[in-house]
C-alpha cells in the first residue's frame, strides 16, 4: 500500500524521509534497509539514522509516477516495507 504522495520536479534532486520510529518497539532499532526505486526515477544516496531512513532522488519524466519503496529488518527480527508514490510533474 502507498502510503504518501509527493509532488517532485523532474529537475529537482530531493531527499524523502521514511519514519519508522512509531512502527519500533522501545530500544528497537534497524540494522539494515533496502530502498528499491521504479525505473525512470534515480537514488542518489539513502542512510538510516535513529529510525528514519533517507533517500535522495533526482530524474523523472513529467507526468509519469513512480514508486519508491522502503525495506527494514530491525535487531528484534522484524521486516517491513513502506511505498511512497512520486509524481513527477514541471513547477
Amino acid at each position: 500500500m502507498v502510503e504518501d504522495q509527493f509532488k517532485k520536479d523532474p529537475s529537482a534532486v530531493l531527499d524523502y524521509a521514511f519514519n519508522w520510529n512509531d512502527w519500533l518497539e522501545a530500544g528497537e532499532t534497524i540494522t539494515g534497509h533496502v530502498i528499491t526505486v521504479e525505473a525512470g526515477l534515480t537514488k542518489d544516496s539513502d542512510s538510516e539514522a535513529s529510525g528514519i531512513v533517507i533517500v535522495w532522488l533526482s530524474g523523472g519524466t513529467h507526468g509519469e509516477d513512480y514508486i519508491v519503496a522502503c525495506l527494514v529488518s530491525t535487531d528484534q527480527g522484524r521486516d517491513d516495507e513502506r511505498s511512497i508514490n512520486i509524481r513527477c510533474r514541471e513547477r
